[in-house]
């Protein structure tokens, strides 16, 4: 027979490991993720936000049972690779990757460890993935769009600003293939009367030239394909427009809520939600290979009175109501 005392020793010292024993089963699970742009860009910082969020409402958390290393290419396609590189060798979980370039370069040093990545416009034709119903290999996620969103780019810009007679199809050649988004841009600009011309830059310097470049000639728009090698600060790229007095359509939301004129593209919140289930279900055990790639099933026109009265122009009123966010 256990004496009392005895008895109560034993059930101390059971209590003590308890906490010990459940510090033990919270496993933290580490995620990598490498972000095309600066960390003081903030559009990055709003979609970093949005990725916190939806994981954290998933029972991801960090600090308790999730570790995120982050790492910011500021464009430049070395710190790509050499980013890269220090995330596979930390071994997370899971690295998710903002961007086309960003992939690859994980791609390329790891056949094993799963990816998530958000935003190549083509995955299949970029050689990411197989197919977008069964990816194979250890990377699936969500593309930002369909290469027919050019042409409604085109749409939305003539009908903000009627004057414009061209419109600037700004892209990188070092980075996602855009051949879909950009015939979409030409045959909307032909069908509505307007000149559409491809411009081609690959480093900061080269976009600034072909925005000066471009701007010499009026009733000019441009449609923004922001680039991973982009590595201007955002008030940068719009301080641009202003200066110019060009009007210009970007890819996302977080570039009009940081400054920018207009924006048509797949709903930020929604892509990066979907991102974190893609995450989650890989934490749990899916292979990414077995992971349809998922594309945005909602889109936003979102529009800044702001940056409309810095570079001289006024929304027309049907535009406004058109508008699902009209940021004042």
């Amino acid at each position: 027979m256990i004496r009392r005392r005895e008895f109560i020793t034993l059930l101390g010292g059971a209590a003590a490991s308890w906490p010990l024993a459940a510090r033990a089963q919270q496993v933290v699970r580490r995620v990598g993720v490498l972000m095309p742009r600066t960390a003081e860009s903030t559009s990055i910082g709003t979609v970093l936000k949005f990725l916190r969020d939806a994981l954290q409402k998933l029972g991801w958390i960090e600090d308790r049972n999730l570790r995120l290393d982050v790492r910011y290419a500021a464009g430049d396609a070395n710190l790509f690779r050499s980013y890269a590189a220090e995330l596979v060798s930390l071994k997370p979980d899971v690295i998710v990757t903002g961007t086309e370039p960003a992939t690859k370069a994980v791609q390329q040093l790891t056949q094993t460890i799963p990816i998530v990545f958000i935003g190549p416009g083509d995955p299949v034709a970029a050689g990411i993935v197989k197919s977008v119903a069964r990816p194979e290999g250890n990377a699936t996620g969500i593309t930002n769009g369909f290469s027919s969103i050019g042409g409604k780019r085109v749409q939305l810009l003539k009908e903000a600003v009627p004057r414009i007679a061209r419109v600037a199809d700004l892209y990188n050649p070092q980075a996602e293939p855009q051949v879909g988004s950009s015939n979409s841009i030409e045959e909307a600009a032909r069908s509505l009367g307007l000149q559409a011309i491809r411009i081609p830059y690959r480093n900061a310097v080269e976009f600034e030239h072909a925005i000066e470049a471009f701007a010499a000639e009026p009733n000019g728009g441009v449609i923004v394909e922001v680039s991973a090698l982009t590595d201007y600060p955002d008030q940068r790229l719009f301080g641009l427009m202003v200066e110019h007095q060009l009007p210009a359509i970007w890819a996302f939301g977080t570039y009009v809520a940081a400054g920018g004129l207009m924006s048509y593209g797949g709903n930020v919140g929604e892509i990066f939600s979907r991102a974190a289930s893609l995450v989650d279900r890989t934490l749990r055990g899916a292979k990414p290979g077995d992971l349809p790639v998922e594309y945005p099933t909602k889109f936003d026109l979102i529009i800044n009175l702001k940056a409309a009265k810095a570079i001289g122009i006024t929304f027309p009123p049907t535009l406004r109501a058109l508008a699902d966010e009209v940021i004042e």
